[in-house]
């Protein structure tokens, strides 16, 4: 493990990138936002589902925007409940993952140093630095087969661990199993659960089921990857009802919008919208995820590692800088890996499109890569 991690100013502003800057992007470029292919947020491409479009369209005109929210999010909470089986007290909407990454993190610095599987998310070392809490990055191995779920590689210790299932950047989906074991030597165990809808045979290994036997697991899911809602802010934890009632008397009178209420009820609540999206998108990630895989097995100077989620990382002989730069001049946006702990220029992440976009995305890497060899 490296030292207690501490960032300079100029390290700061890099860990903070986040896939999705399309806004900055298409200024820096000069070009509209509609003309861009950003493959940079891993979101699904689909339209929103014409019940949700109504849902809205109904809300708008109806008072959620007039009244101030329920703050007790009652009917969303229930919703969520009845669809995981679990108590609505144990349930919490927030403002998108990141506000609850944040009220994780401060219950994460009272308990002690934090363990941050590394490359990560950049967004813990965010929250833990709000509460000035300590984190140790620990490194996974950058090598990994194509069969999922896979074991987690890191030995328990005694400390908090920051999970995240699958894996942000490397899409190793890790079995429950595995994971389970973390329950019972850590103080406390964060799962970051944001993309496991979207692998097919997932829900297996969520850690939900383990709530009620253990009050020192977090988990933490959105609807923004698999809806493509990440405008709406909308997610939630689930973990036991004292630490949730803590994290309400901590946070905002109102953090969750009227609009993203009425979306997530509705969600949560008909099966046939969450079915209908989940075999959609699971049918794209098959699909589009083996021919992704396998045409950037046909590109020189780059290595694909095996994803089992919508994106892929890919890592080069050399700085993929010029790649990227290229590419965004080609109006198609890649991640900058640079900000994931344990990466640099090396690596770059493409998240999943329809197929004409990813055959375009692939067309272009391949017209740069031969240019510039």
């Amino acid at each position: 493990m490296d030292s207690i991690e501490k960032t300079s100013h100029s390290e700061n502003v890099l860990l903070h990138y986040h896939g999705g800057n399309i806004h900055q992007e298409a200024t820096r470029l000069g070009v509209s936002i509609d003309s861009i292919i950003d493959a940079s947020a891993s979101l699904v491409p689909f339209s929103l589902p014409k019940p949700l479009q109504n849902c809205l369209i109904k809300a708008i005109q109806g008072n959620a925007l007039k009244a101030y929210p329920n703050r007790q999010h009652s009917l969303l909470r229930e919703a969520i409940a009845l669809h995981h089986q679990v108590n609505p007290s144990m349930v919490l909407p927030g403002n998108g993952a990141s506000e609850l990454i944040t009220w994780a993190a401060r219950d994460a610095a009272n308990n002690g140093l934090s363990i941050l599987p590394s490359p990560g998310f950049s967004d813990y070392k965010r929250a833990l630095q709000c509460w000035h809490g300590k984190y140790l990055h620990s490194p996974l191995p950058l090598k990994w087969d194509s069969v999922f779920p896979q074991r987690f590689p890191l030995e328990p210790n005694s400390s908090v661990i920051w999970i995240t299932n699958p894996h942000n950047p490397t899409g190793q989906c890790w079995s429950r199993k595995s994971l389970e074991s973390l329950l019972k030597t850590h103080r406390l165990v964060i799962c970051d659960e944001a993309f496991l809808p979207l692998v097919p045979n997932g829900e297996k290994e969520s850690l939900i089921p383990c709530i009620d036997d253990y009050s020192n697991l977090i988990v933490i899911r959105s609807l923004t990857k698999l809806f493509s809602i990440a405008g709406l802010r909308i997610g939630y934890a689930i973990s036991s009802a004292k630490r949730l009632q803590r994290w309400k008397e901590w946070r905002d009178p109102w953090p969750i919008n009227g609009l993203a209420i009425a979306i997530g009820t509705l969600i949560m609540n008909e099966k046939s919208i969450m079915k209908n999206q989940v075999d959609k998108v699971h049918q794209w990630i098959n699909e589009e995820g083996a021919w992704v895989q396998s045409n950037l097995q046909n590109l020189s100077k780059i290595i694909s590692h095996p994803s089992a989620t919508n994106f892929q990382l890919i890592e080069g002989e050399k700085s993929l800088s010029y790649l990227r730069e290229k590419l965004a001049q080609h109006r198609i946006l890649l991640r900058d890996c640079r900000s994931f702990e344990g990466l640099g220029a090396n690596w770059l992440r493409i998240s999943l499109q329809n197929r004409s976009h990813n055959r375009l995305i692939l067309k272009t890497m391949h017209q740069i890569i031969q240019q510039n060899s």
